[in-house]
């Protein structure tokens, strides 16, 4: 019986994972090879993802593009908001019906931890990671290792470790 059990739980987790991969490459502007999506994934239209990408829960909104680079993690439940509300030049308040668009980009190995916001007009820097349940409103430039609402930098990856691992090759699979 147990065996047979989890059996049935691990043909649910492929199925799910072949489904949430179908969909985001149906709706993606463009996604590179090696897409993995763990966990119910909205992209939009606008989204350009790179190679080797993993979603465990994403939810991406909003007119503004989102690009994705190469070797990226997430945990699950995160959101990524590229358009806001136009509030300060509109013609009602506390919002009028036109948005303002911002465009997100996330590059190379970044790891964003389960629970973290990303709103627009933001860049990831290479080789970050943001701590889980962070809101991320600035840039957060390479290497840094950053959380808290507003996500602010408290540390940095040793860089030279880093970088040879990079020269490596040496990616999470």
């Amino acid at each position: 019986m147990y065996k047979t059990l989890k059996l049935v739980n691990k043909l649910r987790k492929i199925i799910k994972r072949f489904i949430f991969t179908k969909i985001v490459k149906a709706i993606a502007k463009k996604v590179g090879k090696d897409l993995i999506v763990n966990g119910y994934t909205l992209v939009t239209p606008t989204t350009i993802l790179g190679d080797n990408v993993s979603f465990n829960g994403m939810k991406m909104f909003g007119g503004g593009q989102i690009v994705i680079g190469n070797n990226f993690h997430s945990g699950v439940d995160c959101m990524i908001i590229s358009q806001n509300h136009n509030f300060d030049s509109g013609e009602t308040i506390p919002y009028d019906k036109t948005y303002i668009y911002k465009d997100v980009v996330i590059e190379d190995n970044v790891w964003i931890g389960s629970k973290v916001n990303i709103l627009g007009g933001v860049t990831i820097g290479e080789g970050a990671i943001i701590q889980a349940g962070s809101t991320v409103v600035n840039d957060i430039p390479a290497c840094a290792i950053a959380g808290g609402h507003p996500a602010r930098v408290f540390k940095y990856r040793n860089k030279e470790h880093y970088y040879k691992l990079k020269s490596e090759n040496k990616v999470l699979r």
